[in-house]
Order: structure tokens, then sequence, then C-alpha cells
């Protein structure tokens, strides 16, 4: 009950923030497309934790997705000047690296953290490990320093 009331909020602000109409016509419909929406996730039986997570921590998500765009611009920056260069100095790596994230929805914001990220690309996830291919030998000891892995652990409020 308490995932059909959150994902109920928030597909109501979505669908508001999205549409910008107050009128009240067009807030009715709003609210019975929403209601529709959560009957039929309801009885397809696809409301649950995983589908709906009220575990993590809106204030450290946000927090997180503004670093994750700093590191992103950082590695973007660094690629860029690696294909500019005369001497790419690339040393491709793949490797192992563990997931410290306590449910599947942690594990695979952590593994879309790392492809995102440019110069590294998530190639599998399996029971809490991550398979990584780095452009470089540097990128793979920064995503082996755990950073991005103990921000990822705070959203989850673990």
């Amino acid at each position: 009950m308490k995932s059909s009331l959150g994902l109920c909020v928030l597909l109501a602000v979505l669908w508001l923030a999205l549409s910008g109409y107050f009128k009240p016509l067009l807030i009715g419909l709003g609210v019975a497309s929403v209601l529709l929406v959560v009957f039929l996730g309801l009885r397809m039986r696809i409301v649950d934790d995983e589908g709906y997570p009220l575990k993590l921590r809106p204030l450290m998500s946000l927090r997180y997705v503004f670093w994750l765009v700093g590191q992103v611009f950082k590695s973007n920056v660094a690629v860029a000047r690696r294909i500019w260069s005369s001497d790419m100095g690339l040393s491709p790596v793949v490797f192992r690296v563990e997931s410290s994230q306590k449910t599947k929805l942690g594990q695979v914001i952590y593994a879309n953290s790392i492809t995102l990220t440019p110069g590294t690309v998530s190639i599998n996830l399996w029971d809490g490990e991550i398979r990584v291919h780095a452009l470089t030998e540097e990128g793979a000891q920064e995503l082996a320093g755990g950073e991005m892995n103990t921000r990822v652990a705070e959203i989850e409020g673990a």
C-alpha cells in the first residue's frame, strides 16, 4: 500500500510538472490517468519495492546527481585530451569492482553510473560484482578507489 501511495504522488507530481495545466478538467483527467496507471500496475503485480524504491534518499540522490555530472564532465575532458594528443596513452583494461549496495536497484545505479562516465563501461553485473572496461589504468584505479561506490551506497541509506 505504501508503494501504491508513493507511486500515485510521484506520477501526479510528474504529470503536473510536465503538463503545466491547472484547469479543473485537465487536473481531473490527470488524476484519473494516474489512478488508472496505479490500478493497472497493482493488477499486474509490478508495484513493489523494486519498481518504486521508497528507500532511496531524495536529497542524497540529488547531491549524487550533481556530483555525477561533475565526474562526467571531468572524464569527458580527460578522454578528449587523450584523443587530441599525438600519443593517446591508452592502456585498456578489464577489471572487477565490488558493489557494496544492498539492493539490486543500488547495484544497477552504480553500474549505470560507471557507464555514464566516459572512458569506462560496465560489461556485466553479477552477485554484487561489476566487470568494467576502462580505457586507461588511471580510470580503473580511480574507480577502484571506491568513491562512486560509497556515494551510491549513501543514496540507499547504507
